[in-house]
């Protein structure tokens, strides 16, 4: 799914300083904890969360996460706006709940998610 269709299902905006053309979501990890998200692996996937603080952006870069989806409400301040559009990362914003985000996405044919297989 494109970002267009994503905001679509989420009834989510996306950050315009942020808003790319290019990205497609093939899987998605909701999670309020980074060592969470750490631990998943797939690639092209949408980060859904209701933290908000830099370390967000931090930890999408080095998952390389393409997107980002803050969850309740919640909104990205400046500091994390510019460092996800020096990166590449596009920020969207939704009014629902964690849960019934990921239903939705779900709904929408977004099927793929997983963790990382521990040796």
């Amino acid at each position: 799914m494109n970002l267009r269709e994503i905001g679509a299902a989420l009834e989510a905006e996306i950050i315009p300083e942020t808003s790319r053309d290019d990205v497609e979501i093939l899987s998605a990890c909701g999670a309020d904890l980074m060592s969470d998200v750490m631990a998943f692996v797939k690639e092209q996937v949408l980060l859904l969360t209701g933290l908000i603080n830099v370390q967000v952006i931090r930890t999408a870069l080095l998952m390389d996460i393409q997107a980002v989806c803050f969850v309740r409400g919640k909104a990205p301040n400046g500091e994390m706006i510019a460092l996800a559009k020096e990166n590449g990362i596009v920020l969207l914003k939704t009014k629902l709940p964690l849960y019934i985000a990921c239903g939705k996405l779900y709904e929408s044919g977004i099927r793929q998610g997983g963790v990382r297989a521990i040796d």
